[in-house]
Parts: C-alpha cells; structure tokens; sequence
C-alpha cells in the first residue's frame, strides 16, 4: 500500500489573506490540532516584514508559545531572507521553505526582485541554511500559469527548479498559484521534469482550487509520480500577491481522494476535518472545503455526543 504525504499550509498560507488577525492563542491550537490529527509536516509561520502580511506578524511569539514538536512531526517556516533565516534560527526552526515565481511579473509583485536577483538571495539562504544542518523547500510559484502574465513557459520552471536544487533544495514545491492549470498539464510539465533528471521524489504539488480542479490535478499529478501534496483545512487561504488565487486544495479533499483509492496518509480525516468547524468558529464564516461542508453535520453530532 502507497503512502501520500501531506504538508500542511493552513497556518501560514491558510490565514496569510485573513484581514481580521486571528489570535496568537488560536493559532497554537489550530497547530497543536493538526499535530493532534497527525499530520508530520506543518507549515507554521512565515519570517516576513509584517508590513508584508500582517497576519504573521506574530511568527517569533507563536514559535515560541507552541510545545516542542513531537520527534516525528516538522515544524516549517517560510523565510524571504537572510533576516528572516536569522530570525527563524533564533526562535529554534530547524526547516524552512523559501519562495519564487516562475513568472518574472509575478517575481516582481511579490518580492519587487527579478527572477535573477531572486536566485542570488537565495544562494546565501541557502547555504547558510544547510549550513545549520536544516532542510530547505523551495516554492517556485504561479507554474501553470500567471494572473499576469497568462501561460508560463515549463522550461522556464524547470531551469529555475535545476537551480534551486543546485543551490542546496531538498524539495521542489510546484504552485497552482491561481488554479489555472489543468490535469494534461500538470503531466506535460512534471513529464518534462522527470526527463530533465528531476525525480518525483523531489517534488510537490501545491495546488489551488479555484477553477474547481485541485483534486483532478492532484490525482494527474499522483499518475505522474508525485506522492507529496500541499493542503489547507477545509480549503482555506490564498495568495496575496495573485488576484483570484483564493482557495489551497483542501486537506480533507486530498485525503479522502487518495484513501478512497487504498492509499495511507497517517493524518486522521475525520480529526482533519473537524479543523475545519475550528477554523469557522474563529474566523465566522464557512470554508469552501468539500468533505468538510459534506460531513459538518456528523461531525458536530459526534462533537456534541463526545
């Protein structure tokens, strides 16, 4: 039986475009029940100027108020720069994910960098992260497409991929930024990846539901080779820097997709899922999740009988 390994954005890329700041203390729950649900690999926080995204501007008192991650679980960190690695290291983060696009315009909106001067930040980043002895994610953004630019071309992600990993990437997480692409070409550019020499192993899948075909996208992507898939509890988030690009494929979605098929993820779905009745008490309103809004009546029932 296939194992599929889920890596967590909800706290970071999940209320990254909240406008109303969630509380630090609801925070550290929301971690401590995705733990609690199994999840091995959880992106917590984000080390960046908090004129950038206020939302995370708590990043060093939420790493510091959360319990020593049990031995099996990695807490993850996104950093821009060298200060925010610093400041990711002072507070005791061990893994960090760091991020480009493959659109130059879009590289430019998010970070005011070309893609170039991108590559060169990251090369002191990411050395000195491996360095530390830390693992390092590199996300190339807005693969399958750019709100800005429209189609992206493939080489162009997978010469920027080829470097990041020269520069020391352990994983090559490839963005859906705005839900744009679709499942034939999701196999053409992980194919064109496989042939260049990148193996499935090294990379991911971050996919947004957008256009309704994250789960089609991610079923392409598991026929191309791909086992590692981003997901947010019951659908929450986006991007910030990319009109429309709301909704990260949902965890429970993902999850149910693949057990229905006899895989294993070792995250508990219907604990997954009722993240997502957490998530819409604190932020009042319902989340675009599937299995979450199907079973939300059998979880509150089973909630209120425990």
């Amino acid at each position: 039986m296939e194992n599929i390994r889920i890596y967590d954005v909800t706290a970071r890329d999940g209320l990254q475009n909240e406008k109303e700041i969630v509380s630090t203390a609801d925070k550290r729950t929301l971690i401590q029940k995705l733990v609690d649900a199994g999840h091995k690999d959880i992106e917590i926080t984000s080390f960046v100027k908090p004129s950038w995204i206020p939302q995370l501007a708590d990043n060093a008192t939420l790493v510091r108020m959360l319990p020593p991650a049990p031995k099996d679980v990695r807490y993850w960190a996104l950093i821009p720069n060298q200060r925010g690695l610093d400041n990711a290291i002072d507070c005791g983060i061990r893994n960090i994910a760091t991020f480009m696009s493959a659109s130059g315009t879009h590289n430019r909106k998010n970070l005011n960098r070309t893609q170039k001067e991108s590559l060169s930040s990251l090369k002191g980043v990411m050395e000195n992260a491996k360095s530390e002895g830390m693992q390092v994610r590199a996300y190339l953004s807005t693969v399958f497409g750019c709100p800005y630019e429209g189609w992206v071309d493939p080489n162009t992600a997978l010469s920027l991929s080829l470097d990041l990993l020269d520069l020391g990437a352990d994983e090559i997480a490839l963005g859906d930024t705005t839900g744009m692409a679709n499942p034939n070409q999701v196999r053409e550019v992980i194919a064109l990846f496989i042939k260049e020499g990148i193996p499935a192993s090294k990379l991911a899948l971050h996919l947004h539901d957008t256009r309704g075909t994250a789960l089609a996208n991610a079923y392409a992507g598991y026929m191309s080779g791909i086992r590692t898939f981003d997901g947010s509890a019951a659908g929450l988030g986006g991007c910030p820097y990319a009109p429309g690009a709301s909704g990260n494929a949902a965890t429970e979605d993902i999850m149910q997709l693949f057990e229905s098929m006899g895989m294993q993820t070792g995250v508990n779905l219907e604990k997954a899922a009722e993240i997502g009745l957490f998530l819409e008490e604190i932020l009042g309103r319902t989340l675009p999740g599937r299995y979450y809004k199907c079973h939300k009546g059998t979880i509150q029932r089973s909630k209120n009988t425990a």
